[in-house]
């Protein structure tokens, strides 16, 4: 899903009386209370921060990328403790980039589950993932005992 999609499933700017027809199909763990509007309302903003943050990021990285992909050269005239270091800090920057893209398609997906209706709930079992969890981590899709299971294997 585009980023411009998932924004505009989700406008934070939302009335709080829309959230709240849409919170209630939110699951909840047993002891929890329901969530309200103002708390999902939160969520999506900062999601939405994340999303703007995580873009200038994205861009600052591969820009930085790509002027080390530019400036590589063929090595002629560095020793081999130059072309391993330079390889080094290209092959650091993809990580970067790759970990950045990752955390954002995350970010985009847990605010477009939002808007799905899908928010708050285990992608595995389809029991709540937990309102603290969630809290914490609003970009998870398991809930912590499915996530144990899936780190055992």
């Amino acid at each position: 899903m585009a980023i411009n999609d998932a924004l505009s499933a989700v406008d934070v700017s939302t009335d709080i009386k829309d959230l709240s027809k849409l919170v209630k199909q939110f699951p909840v763990r047993d002891g929890e209370k329901p969530w309200t509007a103002r708390e999902v309302k939160d969520i999506a903003e900062e999601l939405t921060s994340d999303i703007d943050r995580l873009t200038s990021e994205l861009a600052a990285a591969d820009a930085e990328l790509s002027d080390l992909l530019r400036n590589s050269g063929d090595g002629a005239g560095d020793d081999q403790a130059d072309s391993g270091s330079s390889a080094l800090e290209r092959e650091q920057e993809l990580t970067l980039v790759n970990n950045t893209r990752d955390l954002l398609a995350q970010t985009t997906r847990a605010l477009s589950r939002i808007s799905a209706g899908t928010f708050a709930t285990c992608e595995s079992c389809g029991k709540a993932v937990g309102k603290a969890r969630v809290q914490a981590f609003p970009r998870a899709t398991l809930c912590v005992e499915c996530k144990q299971r899936e780190e055992r294997r």
